[in-house]
This record gives C-alpha cells, sequence and structure tokens, in this order.
C-alpha cells in the first residue's frame, strides 16, 4: 500500500525566516494558508492510497480529519527528521510498503505532481527525491519502504539524503517538479512566486491580507 505523509510543526511559531517581514500572527496564517492548498491538492490525487498527517497543531489535525485521513497527534516535535521517521514507523507496522513525505509549505502543487512522483516509486527498495528551488534541500521523499534510511531534513538535506541511501545500496531518482520544489521560507521565495502560474487560492488570499504585491495575488486566477 502505498501513502503520503503529511508533517505539520506547530504552527504558531512557524516560517521564522519571514521575521524580518512579519509578524508571527501574519506567519501562522501564511503557513495555515499553504497547509489548506497542499491539503486540497492531496485530496485530488487519484489512485489507491492512504494520507497521514502527523502534528500537534489542532487545526491541521482537525482539517486532516475532515477529508477522512489518518491523523498521528504529536505531544512535541523535536525535530522534522524525527517526525518523520516516527511516522514512518507507525506507517509500515499498518502495511504501507511506499510512503511519500510532503511539506505543507509548496503552495504551488498541484494533484497531478503527486501523482507523478508516487507513478515513479520503484517496485522495490528504492527512492524518490524532489530537490528544492536551490537543490539543496529535500522538499518531496518517496520512499519503497517507509523505514528505507533515515530522515536528514535541514540544510544539506539533498545531499545527506543520498548518502544515506548510498551507504544502504538504495537506488535513488532524482525528479525535477518546479511546482513541488517552489517551498517558501524566505522573502525571496515569496518573490519568486510573482513568476508562477497556480497560485493556491488560501495562499493567494493571505498574501493579499499581508499587503505582499498584486502582482502575486493575481497568480490565483491561473489556480
Amino acid at each position: 500500500m502505498r501513502a503520503i505523509l503529511i508533517p505539520v510543526k506547530d504552527l504558531s511559531r512557524a516560517k521564522q525566516r519571514l521575521a524580518p517581514a512579519f509578524s508571527q500572527d501574519a506567519r501562522t496564517m501564511l503557513a495555515r494558508a499553504m497547509m489548506r492548498d497542499v491539503f486540497a491538492a492531496v485530496a485530488g490525487v487519484r489512485g489507491e492510497h492512504q494520507v497521514y498527517v502527523a502534528s500537534s497543531d489542532e487545526d491541521a489535525l482537525a482539517a486532516a480529519q475532515g477529508y477522512g485521513w489518518e491523523c498521528l497527534p504529536e505531544g512535541a516535535q523535536i525535530s522534522e527528521s524525527q517526525s518523520v521517521d516516527a511516522a514512518s514507523r507507525v506507517c509500515a507496522a499498518r502495511g504501507v510498503t511506499a510512503l511519500l513525505r510532503l511539506p505543507i509549505d509548496i503552495p504551488l502543487v498541484r494533484a497531478e505532481d503527486v501523482e507523478e512522483v508516487l507513478a515513479a516509486c520503484p517496485a522495490c527498495d528504492g527512492a524518490v527525491l524532489v530537490p528544492s528551488r536551490s537543490g539543496d534541500g529535500t522538499n518531496a521523499l518517496l520512499r519503497a519502504h517507509p523505514e528505507l534510511f533515515p530522515s536528514r531534513f535541514g540544510p544539506g538535506s539533498l545531499a545527506k539524503h543520498l548518502d544515506e541511501a548510498r551507504q544502504r545500496n538504495v537506488e535513488t531518482r532524482i525528479l525535477r517538479n518546479p511546482r513541488i520544489e517552489l517551498d517558501v521560507d524566505d522573502e525571496a521565495d515569496l518573490h519568486a512566486l510573482a513568476g508562477c502560474e497556480g497560485l493556491g487560492v488560501h495562499t493567494a488570499a493571505a498574501l493579499g491580507e499581508l499587503g505582499v504585491p498584486a502582482a502575486l495575488r493575481s497568480l490565483a486566477a491561473g489556480a
């Protein structure tokens, strides 16, 4: 059985790198909007699969329940890697054979993007990685066994994940997808959205409330 895992941090402390530009309340609003857009995209994914949301955030868990997804409540999140690996162990115990981790800050993602990653899943003991826009991070990670190798999210995660795979003789594939690659961490990422089409409607509305230039808000028309 294939599954999608969406880890969600405590959104009341989200997006610290945007602190120079926005208050915490504004950053939380933006994070929740991006989460809703990612959830909507995942809800449209075709095929047989399960969806798990691991979080201590009540709104995230409530939204996941609204979609009928499996919730994995957390007392606290020490790190994203530990959170993903703990959830991966639960998924493996429940019969999941291939697990795709997706973040909540990729507001351009569409259902067909997620389907493309799932379709690239190797038959056994392999992994598919979608890099971040910088080529440094890992924005999507599909492991054809949830516990195939440990998670190494954070700075330099793409190289770290590839190294973990090499140490275990795991076949890996790098899949480029510009909509998944654009995650929003800082002001440069927000401005990068100006050249893209199909911005999620919730994110577009949040950017409007935050006073981000109209050039970004108008992208909602392409959704």
